[in-house]
């Protein structure tokens, strides 16, 4: 890495940060070796000898504390941003976790904490820890939390009377795979088999109360002849706003934007600081075409460039950015036969028929984009019911929420596109097309909101 570059991020942090980092590297670096780093300088000689000092690395680090000005000093450096496309982060969500905590509590929540576990730590090292990450690491090296159990510290911030802290390492625990009463793996009673053990640092992290924001842009009401109106669109925008919200998201919806306001609305977006959320969801119901997205000035928006937006905004780096497209084409009239059969599957309007080259980034990772079908073909849309495309997605998301198993995104989406192939009310078939450089696996569970409501 610029050497230069290392110098002068190393003149911007202070002692305290250092610590920090250092504890945020504890998984990647011998905690004897992390004892004796006192300048950030040597903690990025320690991350060289590891393989980890790259600028993927450092701008999670620096993600992670705050510290928007270095993730800038980072970026400004074209040879690091090269670097960052080939080079993983590594944090895992157990570090995360113990840095949330750390960052909410209060130095007198801190002293209370130290006095609830002073019968199993040596008084010694605690009078020497004066922040939670100190006792934390204490508490690892005394074997009372691990990233594998954390009942400990759920008993910790339930004893701090921290509910919110409480529900984070709760959600946590959820996500950890089931364990027998011997602390291994359970069994398939039925099949003796052995569950896979699986590295929590497999999974996305989704800890943060909201997760982030669902925007919905949905275009519904369109000015001249050429672009019909999508009747059942408000269907669409009320079962992805309350599937999504009960995911955690706040649902942000916008209707029937110009092409100019689609544009400058996202570019808004992009400019928010999302350091304090998980992920991001943006559902766009609109006409389309090869590629692109009509605002309802029947102009004309590149899918591409809406994507673009959000490839380069460092507080999302290795966070899962979401983008569900449902674009329509032009209406195909109906024949004779068809308008003689006015029943319940006549409602049904082949209308969202889609586009694209609308690739996902070949560079950027932690993306999906799930469209509604594959090139060149028919999107269908029941005209009170809603697009069937985000009828069965809204469906087979709560089912997996619903079930024991822990069925990733792109397991669901395999369903969805099987279920919309083979849906009833479709006379052609209809495929949808998963797109994705996700590089972890992203399960969605039900969660409760709380605090307050942010705006975007």
């Amino acid at each position: 890495m610029n050497r230069p570059l290392l110098a002068r991020i190393d003149d911007d942090l202070d002692s305290r940060e250092v610590a920090e980092l250092c504890f945020l590297c504890s998984d990647v670096i011998n905690r004897k070796q992390l004892e004796e780093i006192k300048f950030a300088r040597d903690l990025f000689v320690k991350l060289e000898e590891k393989g980890f000092l790259n600028s993927t690395f450092l701008a999670e680090l620096f993600r992670t504390t705050r510290r928007a000005d270095l993730l800038n000093m980072l970026e400004s450096d074209s040879r690091e941003r090269e670097e960052t496309d080939a080079c993983p982060a590594y944090l895992s969500e157990y570090r995360l976790m113990l840095y949330k905590i750390h960052e909410d509590l209060t130095d007198d929540k801190v002293e209370t904490l130290k006095f609830l576990v002073n019968d199993q730590i040596a008084k010694r090292q605690l009078d020497k820890s004066s922040t939670a990450l100190n006792v934390f690491a204490e508490m690892e090296k005394a074997g009372l939390i691990s990233k594998d159990n954390v009942d400990k510290l759920h008993e910790l911030m339930i004893n701090t009377d921290n509910v919110p802290l409480a529900k984070t390492v709760k959600g946590y625990k959820d996500r950890l795979p089931p364990t027998g009463p011997g602390g291994g793996v359970n069994n398939h009673s039925a099949q003796q088999e052995t569950m896979p053990s699986e590295d929590i640092d497999e999974f996305y992290s989704l800890t943060q109360n909201p997760r982030g924001c669902c925007v919905i842009i949905s275009n519904e009401d369109f000015t001249g002849s050429k672009y019909r109106k999508r009747l059942g669109s408000k269907m669409d925008d009320e079962n992805l706003s309350n599937l999504f919200k009960r995911f955690g998201f706040v649902p942000i919806i916008h209707t029937n934007l110009t092409a100019d306001k689609i544009t400058e609305m996202l570019k808004e977006l992009s400019k928010r600081d999302f350091s304090k959320e998980d992920a991001l969801v943006v559902c766009v119901l609109s006409h389309g075409e090869r590629g692109i997205i009509i605002g309802t000035d029947g102009k004309e928006v590149k899918l591409d460039n809406l994507f673009d937006l959000f490839k380069n905004v460092p507080s999302l780096f290795g966070k899962p950015k979401l983008f569900f497209i449902q674009a329509c084409q032009d209406e195909v009239p109906l024949t004779a036969t068809q308008k003689t059969n006015q029943d319940e599957q006549s409602k049904e309007t082949p209308s969202d028929s889609v586009f694209s080259d609308a690739s996902c980034p070949s560079k950027d990772g932690d993306i999906l984009i799930g469209m509604a079908t594959v090139p060149y073909s028919k999107a269908y849309r029941h005209t009170e019911k809603g697009s069937i495309y985000i009828q069965v997605l809204c469906q087979e998301l709560e089912n997996a929420a619903n079930s024991p198993k822990r069925d990733d995104i792109l397991t669901v989406l395999t369903r969805v596109n099987r279920k919309v192939n083979n849906h009833f009310m479709i006379r052609n078939k209809q495929m949808p097309e998963p797109k994705y450089t996700l590089t972890k696996r992203l399960v969605l569970r039900f969660v409760e909101l709380s605090g307050t409501v942010p705006t975007y």
